[in-house]
């Protein structure tokens, strides 16, 4: 019935209110865990840059590893020396794919005496191409200002009035020429040959020229049987 006093607990033994053994003081992680619960900033793997990637997943300065030098392309896909954006080659053509009209200088006037060049070019081949008809076979220096006159003579009447005077000339000297082959048995005949081969070369050359500068060429000795 008497008072019994406590049990003394020895310093070094536990106590009712202390945590289980294993863990630490003030409920700290248990050990290989920092106190703060934050990671500290560490060094990114080997092979990527400091700093981390930037915003879509792609490293700081716009190159993936092994950028330009190590075999990489340029952000954006293109290669380092590739072409430019827009899928142009340097010096290429404009956008739309055609290339710049070419230049091309206003028409000059046209030549003094004739409408065109066109014009003038016709009417010396009926001269000249007349000369040379009768220069060559004697008996169809008329064959190149009929075709002439034929052809072009209903679109250019500069063009006609060349070829009606040189087709009538080359006519007139064509049957020249026939007399003096029917009347070649005759000495005459070769004299009549020969000055009509002469004289329907010359004057066919000399009103060829006269058409280069711009004159209707009235020939000699011509009769007009073609108007």
């Amino acid at each position: 019935g008497g008072y019994i006093p406590p049990r003394q607990q020895p310093a070094d033994s536990p106590r009712d209110d202390d945590p289980p053994s294993g863990f630490p003081q003030d409920s700290a992680p248990p050990g290989g865990f920092p106190q703060d619960s934050a990671l500290p900033d560490s060094a990114p793997p080997a092979g990527y840059p400091q700093g981390g990637a930037t915003q879509g997943g792609y490293p700081e300065g716009g190159f993936a590893p092994g950028g330009p030098g190590q075999g990489g392309s340029p952000q954006g896909g293109y290669p380092p020396d590739g072409f430019p954006q827009g899928g142009y080659p340097p010096g290429g053509f404009p956008q739309g794919g055609y290339p710049p009209p070419a230049y091309s200088p206003p028409p000059g006037p046209p030549p003094m005496g004739y409408a065109s060049a066109d014009d003038k070019t016709w009417a010396l081949v009926a001269h000249f191409g007349g000369a040379a008809g009768m220069f060559l076979t004697l008996f169809f220096g008329w064959l190149a200002p009929l075709i002439i006159l034929v052809s072009r003579g209903n679109q250019s009447p500069t063009v006609r009035a060349h070829a009606v005077a040189a087709l009538n000339f080359q006519l007139t000297w064509t049957i020249v020429a026939a007399v003096g082959a029917i009347t070649v048995c005759f000495l005459i005949g070769w004299f009549i040959l020969v000055v009509a081969w002469l004289v329907g070369t010359v004057i066919g050359i000399i009103a060829g020229l006269r058409a280069n500068d711009g004159q209707l060429y009235n020939y000699p000795l011509a009769f007009p049987l073609v108007k």
